[in-house]
């Protein structure tokens, strides 16, 4: 019997409560009620997959007391994002307005990525899971470094995968004996749980290169945008500039030394909104959903009203409404250039609580960006 499920049996809990009686849990599930599965979903609005649960649980024996904090000292990374739903934090929560659209978003997340592990903050590490589809389930767990820009990388289909690969490379740099052996032993445990539920511990699994054959364009980010095509390729036509072209026309606006310059090189942009105007009225969502996303993840504020044009236009005639939520929140949040200062020397308990970096004349903030909650968590 596994130690968690012993556990659970010594606190009194039944495997699965519902309206007051038993329900057999299938054997791949992790021992989680259902009503905080559903209340994990439901703050989120977004589906999460059984490799979250089960890491829950892996979390929960290294340590019964704080899983969240159960692999800090030793890997470094803490359990966050909907974890704090299962861990009770945001029934600790001041503020009655949570905004789960900006939970732990960093400043380059687009809507399709939810962290769920934090590690070093300096860089920003995190990782989270990536969707093409609101209503869908993850199609692979991505990694980011806010502070070095919006690249995402893959680093597996799982959360299994994606900590084995982390524990991995952390193996490799640490020189300590006792360090190591600690790290060693997390690892082995890990894998061996992952095999015992059948989880693939590869960076790049079929499921993952199938999904790349859909993938239309790799945008700024290089994760990939996929959209539907049909038959007659109606669905997503190519920005008349290459990904390197786009960049020089970016950095030409920022670096602009007057607005007038700065119009001037706006001319560009301008003209490919005009043909983002066309290709939506002829069904090809892509293209302006490709200049949104490569927009926002060039940075500047100077873009952010024209995202906000793109974005939730795109997402909705793609019928991703909830990504279009998302992205106006987070721009409205994005915009403020004033970091709140006295927030960001409160302590660790804020410092923690890392969700969106400022750009202020051009430079990413070391602070924390205080949203309505974390803080109070």
């Amino acid at each position: 019997v596994p130690k968690y499920l012993m556990a659970a049996h010594l606190r009194g809990e039944a495997p699965c409560e519902k309206n007051g009686g038993v329900k057999k849990r299938r054997s791949d599930q992790a021992d989680i009620p259902d009503s905080l599965r559903q209340e994990a979903e439901t703050c989120y609005r977004l589906k999460l997959p059984e490799d979250f649960y089960q890491f829950w649980k892996f979390c929960e024996e290294l340590d019964p007391e704080k899983p969240s904090d159960a692999l800090v000292s030793s890997v470094g990374l803490t359990l966050v994002g909907p974890y704090d739903i299962l861990a009770g934090k945001h029934k600790k929560a001041k503020s009655t307005d949570l905004d789960f659209n900006l939970h732990w978003r960093f400043f380059y997340d687009p809507p399709e990525f939810q962290t769920i592990l934090v590690g070093d903050s300096k860089t920003q590490y995190h990782m989270g899971y990536f969707r093409d589809v609101p209503d869908e389930l993850p199609v692979w767990v991505g990694a980011n470094e806010a502070k070095k820009g919006c690249a995402i990388s893959q680093v597996g289909d799982n959360v299994f995968a994606a900590v084995k690969l982390f524990l991995s490379k952390k193996l490799k740099e640490v020189t300590d004996k006792k360090k190591n052996a600690i790290l060693k032993d997390i690892d082995e445990k890990l894998t061996r749980t992952a095999k015992e539920l059948g989880y693939s511990l590869e960076q790049k699994t079929t499921k993952m290169k199938q999904r790349d054959k859909k993938v239309v364009t790799k945008a700024f980010h290089g994760a990939g945008l996929v959209v539907p095509v049909d038959k007659n390729d109606v669905g997503y036509r190519e920005l008349p500039e290459t990904n390197a072209n786009l960049k020089k026309i970016c950095k030409a606006i920022v670096d602009a030394p007057t607005d007038d310059e700065r119009l001037k090189a706006f001319a560009p942009i301008q003209e490919m909104l005009t043909f983002v105007q066309f290709a939506n009225d002829e069904c090809d969502y892509g293209m302006g959903y490709e200049l949104g996303m490569d927009l926002f993840c060039y940075g500047s504020h100077y873009f952010h009203k024209t995202v906000g044009q793109l974005l939730p236009l795109a997402y909705t005639l793609l019928r991703r409404n909830l990504f279009a939520e998302i992205i106006e929140s987070h721009l409205a949040r994005r915009r403020e250039e004033e970091v709140d200062q006295e927030a960001a020397g409160m302590g660790e308990m804020i410092q923690s609580w890392a969700c969106l970096v400022q750009l202020s004349h051009n430079q990413l903030l070391t602070h924390t960006y205080q949203t309505p909650f974390p803080s109070s968590w």
